[in-house]
């Protein structure tokens, strides 16, 4: 694990098309050497893409025939004369290779979108707990922090993870409890932290797909959220606060994550 944000699909695809500014591709280098089974998956994308790329590169360098060119294709339909069978198929082929050169990330795309859905579908969750029990005064929580060896040992062992309670205290936030909560059949559970204003945040957490995602944000109603996927758990932290407010807190809680290794490891 990187001290940084986590390192994401996104980030391994623009490693992959050559996109990643100098300081990030330094980054995905260290990720990938700590990660072989995506290092190896990360090379047979790059190969697979400059197999494809040297077989049509004979096509590529052919000019487009004008009569294929958008202005004369346009020109065409506006006097209602249907291409003739032979440009729509020199059309298709066309699109054909776009297709052929799209189609070897078309995996990686469905597999990220995927987790991206479920990343969704959790914090989905997350802000509608947020906004169920922050409000409650006399029962926030089920177990209070005086016992949070036990909080963090119940939830750990029904969520089916080892999980830990960051400590908030420079951000400002102390815990002040958590309980265990259900997401679509799953356990979940939720950790609440309070400020000296009386504003509350929620750390959400659930067990998810072993790979992992970059920070994603939301926003409802005046309630922010930040998302990740990181060592088979899907984490959300959740205020009623700003992107700039809470984009610190969340990398605070990622960084001691990082710090302490990977939690996945740890025992019930």
């Amino acid at each position: 694990m990187t001290g940084e944000r986590p390192i994401g699909e996104d980030d391994l695809q623009a490693f992959v098309d050559g996109r990643l500014p100098p300081p990030r591709r330094e980054a995905v280098k260290a990720y990938l050497a700590e990660h072989p089974a995506t290092s190896e998956q990360v090379e047979r994308e790059i190969e697979l893409r400059e197999a494809l790329r040297a077989r049509l590169a004979f096509k590529a360098r052919e000019p487009i025939p004008s009569r294929l060119r958008v202005a004369n294709l346009v020109a065409a339909r506006r006097r209602r004369s249907p291409l003739r069978p032979a440009a729509f198929a020199a059309v298709l082929a066309w699109l054909a290779i776009g297709g052929v050169l799209g189609a070897w990330g078309g995996v990686w795309w469905a597999s990220r979108a995927q987790r991206q859905a479920e990343a969704v579908s959790v914090a989905d969750n997350a802000i509608a707990a947020h906004r169920i029990y922050v409000s409650e005064r006399l029962h926030p929580v089920e177990v209070p922090a005086e016992q949070e060896a036990h909080l963090v040992q119940w939830l750990s062992r029904r969520v089916g993870k080892p999980l830990t309670a960051p400590n908030l205290n420079a951000q400002g936030y102390r815990l002040i409890g958590g309980r265990l909560l259900p997401d679509s059949g799953e356990a979940a559970a939720l950790f609440m932290y309070e400020n000296g204003g009386g504003n509350r945040l929620t750390l959400y957490a659930r067990s998810g797909d072993e790979a992992q995602t970059s920070f994603q944000f939301e926003e409802r109603d005046g309630v922010s959220a930040f998302s990740w996927i990181e060592n088979g758990l899907s984490y959300v932290v959740t205020a009623k606060a700003d992107r700039a407010q809470l984009l610190p807190i969340a990398e605070a809680i990622y960084k001691q994550f990082a710090a302490t290794g990977d939690p996945a490891k740890g025992r019930l």
